[in-house]
């Protein structure tokens, strides 16, 4: 019997991973570890200004993933690759609107 239920477990793996972003799991984790709160304190203006100027450094989605991915990674966050890729949607629902992957 647990034979069987771990083989549909690492059978079922793939599937869980390959779930795709959830914004509004994303908008959770943002409004949890603070961070519009935290890019605010960088840049005055209305909340989200760090993300709509011009000379921002995400130009598309693989590059929105990686900063992410670096805040996550600087700040010690400890979120799991499924967070980042949550967060990373509902920052491009929000501000970015880039077009889907």
């Amino acid at each position: 019997m647990k034979v069987a239920a771990t083989a549909c477990l690492v059978l079922l793996l793939p599937m869980i991973a390959a779930a795709a972003p959830n914004a509004a799991e994303g908008r959770k984790l943002v409004e949890a570890n603070h961070c519009e709160a935290c890019h605010q304190g960088k840049f005055s203006g209305p909340v989200g200004t760090i993300y709509l100027r011009k000379d921002h450094k995400v130009a598309n989605w693989a590059k929105l993933k990686s900063q992410v991915a670096m805040c996550n990674s600087q700040l010690n966050l400890s979120l799991f690759p499924e967070d980042e890729e949550n967060i990373a949607a509902f920052l491009n629902a929000t501000y970015y609107k880039f077009p889907a992957k």
